[in-house]
């Protein structure tokens, strides 16, 4: 794969001239502008870029991948990974766990620009984002917000539910399913933000996509005076979203069954001083340096969830993006 040139881009916000990189979270108090990758499991990558400007991410080719694409786990294997987590919830031990597969395409000859041009045109997203620095490519098409910050005020959007575009309505286990994640991260953003001043300023939100719809919601507070980028980013990481319910309890399953996801579900955006938009990383390609594109897909699951359904929603989700990439599903 060739070299990317050094760099981010989100939300028409472009950055270049890295001059310092670190997993060193308190750095991220000085003011300075930082691009933020942070894995699912919490491996940090802090980017810290000289120079800032606005407009239109960089045109480039994209040669479409022809050949089929691996899956982590097949078929059987996630549909008996589903049941598994129906017997954990069965059993009184979690409530909610979010199960996930990765899928792999060999992609050695061009770099994730190209790729990432055509997420922008064909898939639009509210928190597309691209980064590259050495050993690093990410093209994300995420539509989900993890944390938004100005000021004192923080805004988390947690997506839970997902139908065809469609179809009209979502059903009771979206719908708890969302309101489950909701009380997750209000208990998240309770141990940053001052008593009382959490709201949860929309419920059951819905959201067009291409090829799919969203259920989101709006939770919102006011952080506690002097809280630390550390602070916060320890609070809610992982994405309450692509975890589960307990969290704690929902993470020791997902270790157990998946092993590493890596960027996938993790963070990724940028922070500038008391400014941010972070996204949860889904809907997301990368490469690691090596000659792979790798690309997740998940779905939340509850004791309401049919196996071989869900199986389904990952293929849904992943459908349209791998479309673009190329290869076959």
């Amino acid at each position: 794969m060739s070299a990317p040139v050094t760099q981010m881009w989100m939300g028409g916000v472009h950055a270049t001239q890295c001059v310092e990189i670190t997993d060193d979270a308190s750095r991220l108090d000085d003011g300075s502008f930082w691009a933020v990758s942070i894995t699912f499991e919490g491996k940090a990558l802090f980017a810290r870029f000289a120079d800032v400007s606005h407009g239109e991410f960089p045109s480039h080719q994209w040669t479409p991948l022809t050949s089929q694409w691996s899956t982590s786990q097949s078929k059987s294997q996630y549909i008996a990974y589903v049941s598994q987590i129906r017997e954990l919830i069965a059993s009184g031990g979690v409530y909610q766990v979010n199960a996930c597969r990765e899928l792999s395409h060999p992609c050695s000859a061009q770099s994730l620009r190209g790729l990432f041009s055509q997420l922008l045109l064909r898939n639009p997203a509210q928190y597309a984002f691209y980064l590259s620095i050495e050993g690093l490519e990410i093209a994300s098409a995420s539509p989900e917000r993890f944390i938004s910050r100005s000021g004192s005020r923080i805004l988390t959007s947690p997506i839970k539910g997902t139908i065809r575009s469609d179809e009209n309505e979502f059903g009771d286990k979206d719908k708890a399913e969302n309101l489950m994640i909701v009380d997750l991260m209000r208990n998240d953003l309770g141990r940053i933000c001052d008593a009382g001043s959490i709201d949860v300023s929309e419920l059951f939100r819905h959201e067009k996509h291409p090829g799919i719809t969203h259920l989101v919601s709006d939770v919102e507070g006011r952080l506690k005076d002097g809280t630390t980028w550390r602070e916060i980013l320890e609070a809610t990481m992982p994405p309450g979203s692509v975890s589960g319910a307990p969290k704690s309890a929902a993470l020791s399953i997902i270790k157990g069954s998946e092993g590493v996801r890596g960027p996938y579900c993790g963070t990724l955006g940028w922070i500038h001083g008391d400014r941010a938009e972070l996204s949860v990383a889904i809907r997301t390609f990368w490469n690691e340096g090596d000659s792979t594109i790798r690309f997740g897909t998940g779905a939340g699951i509850t004791w309401g969830s049919d196996p071989a359904a869900e199986w389904e929603e990952t293929q849904l989700k992943a459908r349209h993006l791998i479309s673009i990439a190329g290869g076959e599903l």
